[in-house]
């Protein structure tokens, strides 16, 4: 067999062709770093540091609270936070505890919050201050016990707190202490409570749930393990070499994101390293605190070409980038260039190289070797893991330079679909090696090198802002509108966020289409879907195109929509994967 055979090994150079990974939980890989690193700095935020013994008494303090209240091994606990201090504090504390922790992105609308409460069974939540009126209405349809409410400023030093007041925090609801409600500040910063003990959950059990659209594009929990976060944390450090003198990382992806968890804050800290948290991706702050000097920049495409328009960024000391790796979408070979030639201008040397991952892996399994760069090539894969192209639909390995779908095996890879025997049968196959691969629904072909290179995807789905967006949802809510009697939703190539969501729409007889209609179904979607997945624009036809079997053939509209883009100068041919 091609992957079994590895053609790729003698691309790793100094990178060890197998890695012994610890048998441990996130919590424990913590506890060894603090012992080696003690007074190093664990995370930075907004310039509130903490050492890593200062980060481990916090997570200890979390436990303890969380305990106290109520909270169980095996719970699950929803953390609705952006990459801020409260929401990896709680994430580790539960690690500790033995508890799972379901994350959820904080824009999420109130029917979303309530489909994810229900869907992990949780019983406790975190969330922030600012969405305390949307996240308490969507609890209070479920079996939630506790929500506990933290600040932004609970972290910042008292300069930026207070200019953070008077700016937005000073327009956040009122929050008070009630039966069902604790604030983070008193109840975890402020409290103190009997030491809780360590849950008795090993390195194979569920850890965390993320989410993703699964094969059929509707929300799936996907179960992952500590032993898939330890095994990604360690493959990770191991492919670009990390050490404690190479190990900052700027944390501009967000944590309810494989990329941004398990990347950007679990790799860095169970390595020694310093996570550099950003609460939102803006420009202006992410170049501003490359004056922390860090050494890894991890991100999607749209944020590299921000960085490449900031004027900040462009004037910044870059000798202190070692590695830069983009990842879930297509990286523009126009954005990649302009990276490169920025970051040679102002001192430093690295490469902006791609990589490619799937949250159902937790994040990132292969990217190109830090000295080697193939056009269109998404790399080999990590130490550990395997990949192969398989025939479409089946488990036959194709030629050489033949596309098919991508499968990948390994330590990183989920333990399932969170209630969805049937959808986890479906992904994760037992193939003719005795190996159970995990399916990705991506089409790609590999070089006679063991190089991969993404083509297109399988199912269905929109990558906006280095967001996944599942066209079935969008068109499911527009369907609920009683003007609409079809409805189908694609992507259509931008070059801000490599993909814009557009909806092409039948009205029923009687409605007017026009600009007031088309605000009027922008804004039902925008009702129970998070902002990126909503329409931007929207076009009313008479009758959509089918297929031959009577099915909306959406693959028309999009080959329609890059035509007039094409026609009109728009497009030339760098599209997302």
């Amino acid at each position: 067999m091609i992957s079994a055979q590895k053609p790729w090994l003698k691309y790793y150079g100094e990178v060890p062709h197998e890695v012994d990974f610890p048998r441990c939980t996130m919590y424990e890989t913590l506890i060894r770093a603090a012992e080696r690193y003690p007074d190093r700095i664990a995370y930075d935020f907004m310039d509130y540091t903490a050492t890593y013994r200062q980060f481990l008494e916090q997570i200890d303090r979390c436990a303890d609270a969380l305990t106290a209240m109520g909270l169980q091994e095996g719970d699950r606990m929803t953390i609705s936070m952006p990459t801020s201090p409260p929401g990896i504090i709680c994430f580790y504390a539960l690690n500790k505890l033995g508890a799972v922790a379901s994350m959820i992105h904080p824009l999420s609308t109130e029917s979303e919050i309530e489909f994810y409460l229900r869907v992990s069974r949780s019983r406790f939540a975190l969330t922030m201050d600012i969405f305390y009126d949307t996240f308490k209405k969507a609890a209070d349809r479920t079996a939630l016990e506790m929500l506990l409410i933290a600040r932004i400023q609970d972290y910042l030093p008292p300069v930026k707190s207070v200019l953070y007041w008077m700016a937005k925090g000073r327009h956040a609801p009122r929050v008070r202490q009630a039966e069902r409600v604790r604030l983070w500040k008193e109840a975890v910063m402020r409290g103190r409570y009997p030491r809780a003990p360590r849950g008795r959950a090993g390195p194979d059990e569920m850890a965390a749930i993320l989410y993703s659209g699964g094969t059929t594009g509707t929300p799936k929990g996907i179960m992952l393990s500590n032993y898939n976060f330890v095994s990604q944390g360690m493959m990770c450090a191991e492919w670009v070499g990390m050490d404690e003198d190479i190990a900052d990382i700027l944390a501009m992806l967000p944590i309810f994101h494989g990329f941004g968890l398990g990347v950007c804050v679990n790799a860095a800290l169970m390595n020694g390293g310093k996570s550099i948290l950003v609460p939102l991706f803006e420009a202006d702050m992410a170049a501003d605190l490359i004056r922390k000097k860090p050494n890894y920049i991890i991100g999607v495409p749209t944020l590299f070409e921000a960085l490449n328009r900031n004027e900040k960024f462009n004037r910044a000391d870059l000798s202190c980038l070692y590695a830069c790796f983009s990842g879930a979408d297509t990286l523009p070979r126009t954005v990649k260039e302009r990276f490169e030639e920025i970051v040679r201008r102002q001192g430093g040397r690295t490469k902006l190289l791609e990589g490619y991952g799937l949250t159902e892996a937790v994040t990132a399994i292969m990217a190109l070797p830090l000295g080697e760069y193939r056009e269109g090539s998404i790399g080999i894969p990590f130490p550990n893991m395997l990949a192969k192209i398989v025939k479409r639909g089946s488990t036959t390995e194709a030629e050489i330079g033949e596309e098919g779908e991508i499968c990948v095996h390994g330590p990183a890879v989920m333990l399932g679909y969170l209630d969805q025997p049937e959808e986890t049968a479906a992904v994760l196959k037992r193939h003719p090696d005795g190996k159970n691969w995990l399916h990705t629904g991506d089409i790609g072909t590999m070089d006679q090198d063991g190089f991969f290179y993404f083509k297109l995807r399988e199912k269905r789905m929109i990558k906006s802002s280095g967001m996944n967006v599942y066209p079935t949802q969008v068109e499911a809510q527009l369907y609920k509108h009683p003007a609409v009697a079809e409805a189908c939703v694609i992507g259509v190539p931008d070059k801000i966020q490599v993909e814009r969501v557009k909806a092409f729409i039948v009205l029923k007889e009687g409605a007017e289409s026009g600009s007031e209609m088309e605000k009027e179904l922008i804004a039902h979607c925008r009702k129970d879907l998070i902002k990126w997945s909503c329409p931007r624009e929207i076009e009313f036809y008479d009758e959509l195109p089918r297929t031959r079997v009577g099915k909306i053939a959406y693959k028309v509209l999009e080959d329609q929509e890059i035509a007039r883009l094409a026609a009109a100068g728009e497009y030339t041919g760098d599209r997302a994967g």
